[in-house]
């Protein structure tokens, strides 16, 4: 078994249309394991593999609880049973649909309509598994910049190790690293006609995904757990 120096919970689309569109945008399929080669697509500001840097390495995916290192004596397996009683607890939901759209400085695949219910189940998950999280450095949270942050953010870093958690939580699909606005502007309408034809609505939330970063600092599909699974 690969040996892992972060988890993550993400959600990763099961469609396999969005799911390859995703991992070729990015350049990595988290879920095979595997490099991917860029889509050819005209009009590009620069190269996609360096617009999509920053990203790659996560694989295409919708933070639910951003990486950690485990808590001194949890396991593996510890971190497996428990998503997986998790997510037997809570329920499969849809989303309106997503769109590509600007968030900040960089793009993504945001969600569209109501997120109060994603709001909830990504709470959840937040709280029921930080006990397996190892409290994070000095050198973690200055990592996070915390004097740019709120001071509700800044409470919910020190808490849960991440200040973007609860009513602060955006879920987003990363697609790019930081962008001048020009290079936004220009790769805006490129992605959302590449990303169009996978964005089917509604857009199922159906399974919580165990992601583990290798050593090499890619990071891997490790398990899916169905939401509401009675087996």
């Amino acid at each position: 078994m690969t040996e892992f120096q972060r988890y993550a919970i993400y959600h990763t689309p099961r469609d396999p249309g969005l799911a390859e569109a995703g991992a070729h945008w990015l350049g990595w399929d988290a879920v095979a394991g595997i490099a991917c080669a860029p889509p050819k697509l005209d009009g590009l500001p620069r190269p996609l593999v360096e617009l999509t840097e920053t990203p790659r390495k996560y694989g295409f995916h919708a933070t639910i609880k951003a990486p950690f290192a485990l808590a001194a004596g949890v396991s593996h397996e510890d971190v497996m049973a428990g998503l997986a009683g998790l997510a037997r607890d809570l329920a499969p939901l849809d989303l309106a649909g997503l769109e590509v759209a600007a968030l900040g400085d960089f793009l993504a695949l945001r969600p569209l309509g109501d997120v109060r219910a994603l709001q909830a189940m990504a709470g959840r998950v937040v709280e029921a598994l930080d006990p397996f999280r190892a409290p994070l450095t000095s050198a973690q949270i200055a990592k996070r910049r915390p004097d740019s942050l709120t001071p509700r953010q800044r409470d919910l870093l020190a808490r849960f190790g991440y200040p973007y958690v609860f009513e602060q939580y955006q879920m987003h699909m990363t697609l790019s690293g930081a962008l001048s606005a020009a290079d936004r502007a220009t790769l805006l309408p490129i992605a959302q006609a590449y990303f169009a034809p996978h964005l089917t609505r509604p857009h199922p939330i159906a399974d919580l995904c165990l992601f583990g970063e290798a050593r090499n600092g890619r990071f891997h599909l490790i398990h899916r757990y169905a939401l509401g699974a009675t087996i």
